[in-house]
């Protein structure tokens, strides 16, 4: 069973695991999870079909969006240390979203001065010019990475772009200052071997991030064929990425 899509532009703020105190903007509306990735882990579960020309179905306009946040920062009475971009898919998705990080950033800089503006970002829009300079205007970038080949981040998120995984790995060094989320799962469909291990700590060190994020399945998600890894295992990993010189924290 995975968890319902949010409902509200708006919601949170919510404890985050790694953001802390986080409001999040939900770009892409009610009704269906809007998605380049078709995750074998996704908690809102599997992606209907890949993503087509113009607004999805649902979709709240730019207005709308930046109406809700101004409403909601005026009304909270502790402001939250982040403004995040995430959601019900990829945010990056979201017609207008270059205009949308300049609406927020003016908001927050009005309302909010104290909170950084950040995204959960799954990597596969950043060779669209319109999104990597959005994304280089974030005070935070968190993007995903859950593979060092080929075949595994095919089987693993499921791509529904031709994309490639070394095209993404090309726009996140370039961007620069990024912060590497990378799920771990066991299992004929997962991630976790050492040889995928071995290049995807190759593809780190292409990129070169400030950090690195590793966690497991913490929640429900869709696939039978995936199991979470054990604490243990991820700590090693983290201790491995911090001697290769590679800041790196474990959730």
């Amino acid at each position: 069973m995975t968890i319902p899509l949010q409902k509200d532009i708006i919601y949170g703020p919510v404890k985050s695991r790694r953001l802390g105190f986080s409001l999040g903007l939900n770009l892409l509306g009610p009704e269906a999870k809007q998605c380049t990735f078709n995750c074998v882990y996704c908690q809102y579960g599997w992606t209907p079909k890949a993503p087509g020309p113009g607004s999805p179905p649902g979709i709240p306009s730019s207005e709308e969006v930046l109406k809700a946040l101004e409403e909601a920062l005026t009304r909270l009475t502790s402001m939250p240390q982040y403004i995040t971009f995430s959601g019900n898919g990829e945010p990056t998705l979201h017609p207008d979203f270059p205009g949308l990080v300049d609406g927020v950033i003016r908001l927050r800089d009005r309302l909010a001065p104290q909170s950084r503006v950040a995204v959960l970002s799954n990597s596969s829009t950043i060779s669209r010019d319109e999104i990597y300079r959005a994304l280089a205007r974030l005070d935070v970038r968190i993007m995903k990475l859950d593979a060092g080949t080929e075949g595994t981040y095919r089987r693993f998120n499921r791509v529904m772009t031709d994309l490639d995984l070394e095209a993404i790995v090309r726009g996140l060094a370039s961007l620069g200052q990024v912060t590497i989320q990378t799920l771990f799962a066991e299992g004929p469909s997962g991630n976790w071997s050492p040889a995928e291990i071995e290049s995807w700590i190759d593809r780190l060190k292409a990129v070169g991030p400030e950090s690195v994020q590793i966690y497991t399945l913490a929640r429900s998600y869709p696939s039978p064929d995936i199991g979470a890894v054990g604490r243990e295992d991820l700590e090693r990993l983290g201790q491995r990425l911090r001697e290769a010189g590679l800041d790196a924290a474990v959730y």
